[in-house]
């Protein structure tokens, strides 16, 4: 019975924990269907990420000028070393981001 509990225990602190202020790489991308299944638009506020669950939001903060923007996860990836998140256009416009860009990632 404590396996259980401590299973599941961790199941549940791991994926908050993995964003707790995470600093990484940032890409843009435009993917027109999510593997959520959810269809996007590019402008979109929209997030790819490896391991948090669909629908968790986060806030993502451009180190070089202090921008940030609320996302949701509704995409997996980045599938690149070093890459902590994919954002759509619409949130990589929107804290200034062109291409890869270093971020400090939180959950809302």
């Amino acid at each position: 019975m404590r396996t259980t509990h401590f299973t599941a225990l961790f199941a549940i602190l791991i994926p908050q924990c993995a964003v707790a202020g995470q600093v990484g790489i940032a890409s843009r991308y435009c993917h027109h269907q999510s593997s959520s299944g959810r269809k996007l638009s590019c402008a979109a506020k929209v997030a790819a990420h490896p391991t948090l669950p669909f629908g968790t939001r986060l806030r993502v903060r451009n180190l070089a000028n202090g921008r940030s923007v609320t996302v949701t996860v509704v995409d997996r990836g980045p599938f690149v070393k070093r890459r902590i998140i994919d954002l759509s256009e619409g949130a990589a416009n929107a804290i200034g981001a062109s291409g890869l860009t270093r971020v400090e990632v939180t959950r809302r």
